[in-house]
């Protein structure tokens, strides 16, 4: 038996806030079963109110406590452990609301550093910035490792790709507060109120959302939409528990696996 559901958005749901087939039936279907889920998300480009806002526009009415985001984790991580410290974000978009307590600054009196997405605002002297900062002891904390996302005109190269060249050219290692974090995990089961042994985790990122999930001891939910490439899937070190071919099939799926009715 299952608990309780956690979905991934982008790639899952939607692409470029457009609903992906099956998606609308999937959260109707959800809800009138009354089926405890939770969104969640590595996206770093709108805040919880934006994203409940954009997923009802698509016809996914959705309350907005139910989506969990890495920002929310971000805030929570930096005060407990660089409590007081000014916070340079470097990051597509503006997500500041959902960072509360969190006191921001620049390059120049930055005492941690909070890497969300790439896009086109964040070029060389951002990134130069923060491999400066890093090189001279500044911590790096990142919303996530994503290499890329899927948007409705194809692949983009997102913030991983650039957190591989500072670790290596600062001989640091950059914390990661979303998914596949354990705390970004532990805090989306908690909110659940369920384990990761009756929990179903369902998303495009193998290796994020998939593996990530299975780790923490959940059933994990492939779907073979969004950034989803079958080489990653061939090359995966440990198999998805179940690879579906859009979110529209995960309410038979469920039903198969007997888990709900």
């Amino acid at each position: 038996m299952a608990d309780g559901v956690l979905l991934d958005i982008d790639g899952v749901l939607t692409v470029s806030w457009d609903p992906l087939p099956g998606a609308v039936e999937t959260i109707r279907w959800l809800q009138a079963h009354e089926i405890e889920f939770r969104l969640v998300t590595n996206t770093s480009s709108k805040s919880r109110r934006r994203i409940a806002a954009l997923l009802a526009a698509a016809g996914m009415p959705i309350d907005e406590d139910r989506i969990l985001t890495a920002v929310t984790g971000a805030a929570r991580y930096l005060g407990e452990h660089h409590a007081g410290m000014g916070c340079l974000v470097v990051n597509e978009g503006d997500f500041g609301e959902d960072l509360e307590g969190v006191a921001l600054a620049d390059a120049r009196s930055a005492g941690v550093v909070l890497l969300g997405g790439a896009g086109p605002s964040v070029g060389y002297r951002e990134l130069d910035a923060v491999f400066k900062l890093a090189d001279d002891g500044v911590p790096v904390v990142a919303l996530h490792r994503n290499f890329r996302y899927q948007t409705s005109e194809g692949p983009a190269l997102d913030m991983g790709a650039f957190i591989v060249g500072i670790e290596a050219a600062a001989h640091v290692e950059v914390t990661v507060v979303g998914k596949p974090a354990v705390a970004f995990f532990d805090a989306a089961l908690a909110d659940l109120r369920t384990t990761g042994a009756d929990a179903v985790m369902v998303g495009d990122d193998i290796d994020a959302d998939v593996l990530g999930g299975q780790a923490m001891g959940m059933t994990g939910v492939l779907v073979r939409t969004g950034k989803f490439r079958q080489a990653d899937l061939d090359g995966a070190a440990v198999a998805p528990d179940h690879v579906i071919d859009g979110i529209g099939d995960l309410p038979q799926l469920l039903q198969r696996l007997g888990a709900y009715s």
